[in-house]
């Protein structure tokens, strides 16, 4: 028998670990805001960490996204165990001082948490902790389930526009294809450059939109597309991109303002989902500063779009300090976010934690039809 001062702190303890979980679980998926949660970013590192190892020896793209799409169900199921194993062992230090031996007090814990009701020792205080134990089971599992139904309807909203972003800009999605595609309007000899300030607007809505979701729900992040070669982060550049292009060399027949405001939409969200997986970045970006991207990257996106006579307004070598100055906004932004979620390695997305080489947008053989 271990003397009572032990089995006070033990209940002491176990108090806090419940009020811990019970932050962590009102932080999560109660309050509408990011909150800085311990327990989850553990549990997502831990988790991160094990998908990791399981594809670092998978070479072959697509393999490793069949593996890397069970990695957000997995955080979710972590939380849920992580939430009940800790809140077990809280109320099971809470008992100890009113049961008699270390074990009963973990089967009243264990039978109440989990709604089981097998086990319920005698007396008002330890009745007390069984009902709170009860309550506390049912509350998490309740309200994981409650949960998921926003998650799913966040990715189906953020999906769509991807999905529809794959015609126009290829996949895996390119900023300067979106340019080139949506010009040669599959061949039909009519521009559809008109269309670029919807698409611009509804991708600066589509930006606030993710950004509150996927900062205030993080799991969601992870969430991989449907198909291998799609991913949210890579779409977001490739249109946030074109923007840029369009900018810097087309000035006067470009969509300044929905351009512009697509643009700061991009570098908003991107900002604010890197900072909230615990990405460091500059509050704001180095005026003077220099672009992973190189300026032989940059003259082949010309060539591509000169391919289909794009209406290219100044020089190359005149636009890329403009495109250079756009570009400061997000790319660190997005280069950290699709490595932290390997996201598939299109042109102009940056380097993955493996050297892997860029998969340009997958074209239909052909003649002109293809472009």
């Amino acid at each position: 028998m271990m003397p009572l001062g032990v089995r006070s702190a033990a209940a002491v303890a176990g108090a806090l670990l419940v009020l811990a979980v019970g932050s962590s679980v009102v932080g999560t998926l109660i309050v509408p805001r990011p909150v800085s949660n311990l327990l989850t970013r553990w549990v997502d590192r831990i988790v991160t960490a094990a998908f990791r190892v399981a594809t670092s020896a998978i070479v072959d793209y697509r393999r490793q996204d069949r593996v890397l799409a069970r990695q957000a169900p997995a955080i979710l199921l972590g939380q849920l165990a992580a939430w009940l194993g800790i809140s077990l062992v809280g109320y099971w230090f809470l008992l100890w001082p009113f049961v008699t031996g270390v074990s009963a007090a973990f089967t009243a814990a264990g039978s109440s948490l989990f709604t089981l009701g097998f086990a319920e020792p005698a007396g008002v205080a330890p009745a007390a902790i069984v009902f709170a134990a009860a309550a506390t089971g049912l509350a998490i599992v309740t309200l994981q389930i409650a949960y998921l139904p926003t998650l799913y309807a966040a990715f189906n909203r953020r999906e769509t526009e991807v999905a529809l972003l794959n015609a126009r800009a290829g996949v895996p999605s390119w900023g300067p294809e979106l340019l080139a595609r949506t010009h040669y309007a599959l061949g039909s000899g009519a521009s559809t450059i008109h269309t670029l300030p919807d698409l611009y607007s509804r991708w600066e809505r589509w930006a606030a939109d993710v950004a509150e979701s996927h900062t205030t729900y993080l799991p969601l992040v992870r969430f991989r597309s449907p198909r291998p070669l799609s991913s949210w982060v890579i779409a977001l550049l490739a249109v946030l991109d074109s923007a840029a292009l369009f900018l810097a060399l087309s000035p006067n027949s470009a969509p300044v303002v929905p351009a512009r405001l697509c643009l700061r939409g991009g570098f908003v969200c991107l900002n604010q989902i890197a900072r909230a997986m615990g990405i460091e970045l500059p509050e704001e970006p180095d005026p003077g500063g220099e672009i992973s991207l190189s300026y032989q990257e940059f003259l082949d996106a010309v060539t591509r779009m000169r391919e289909v006579d794009f209406p290219i307004e100044r020089d190359p070598a005149d636009a890329w300090p403009d495109f250079v100055g756009w570009r400061l906004n997000y790319e660190p932004a997005a280069y950290a976010v699709a490595a932290a979620v390997d996201a598939v390695p299109a042109l102009w997305s940056g380097p993955r934690r493996r050297p892997t080489r860029a998969i340009p947008p997958i074209r239909p053989p052909g003649g002109r039809s293809s472009k």
